[in-house]
């Protein structure tokens, strides 16, 4: 079996996995998705688009989700590097709404991020950072959250040499995001 652990975050919606990573003297081979194994675990879906980003030290992407009905599940790995990956709730009616779970994220660990929530992660090496999807992305209805909104208060572990695209530096609060997420 190759998942060695399930964790849910304090948000339990959000679960850390860790997976068997088989090393030996030419390198490592491990599954990164096996639908059965997912399944068994509390991850009902199947992906339709994966994605790849490649991220210099301190680059912050996100916080982004994309409205129903192309809202995304996101099960996301980090290839090479280290990163820093944070889900907010954006759920109206959650008993979490506007909270965050964030974690540091290695080779060997995955985190599932479900329909709902807001999603970004921070740079703390160069890293390779691989997303699988549940939907097909969708311009018309991606949004964002101001990846610094002070009411949300994410802890970043290097908020001052964040470096940012044009278009995640304008994205608005959450108090100002448009949702059409209800909870459950």
């Amino acid at each position: 079996m190759p998942l060695v652990s399930v964790k849910r975050l304090e948000i339990p919606d959000v679960m850390l996995f860790q997976f068997k990573v088989f090393e030996d003297n030419r390198g490592y081979f491990t599954e990164l998705w096996k639908r059965t194994e997912y399944l068994a675990n509390g991850l009902p879906y199947d992906f339709t688009q994966v994605n790849l980003s490649y991220s210099h030290p301190f680059v912050v992407r996100g916080l982004h989700y994309q409205l129903k009905p192309s809202e995304q599940g996101k099960l996301v790995y980090v290839v090479k590097g280290r990163v820093f990956d944070v889900a907010v709730d954006i759920r109206r009616g959650s008993p979490w709404f506007g909270r965050w779970v964030g974690v540091e994220l290695t080779p060997g660990m995955a985190l599932w991020i479900p329909p709902g929530f807001a999603h970004g992660f921070q740079a703390i090496e160069e890293s390779w950072f691989l997303y699988l999807v549940t939907k097909e992305y969708d311009q018309a209805r991606e949004r964002c959250i101001l990846w610094s909104d002070q009411a949300i208060g994410i802890k970043w572990p290097n908020s001052g040499k964040a470096i940012l695209s044009e278009k995640d530096s304008k994205c608005p609060p959450l108090s100002q995001a448009e949702s059409n997420f209800e909870y459950p």
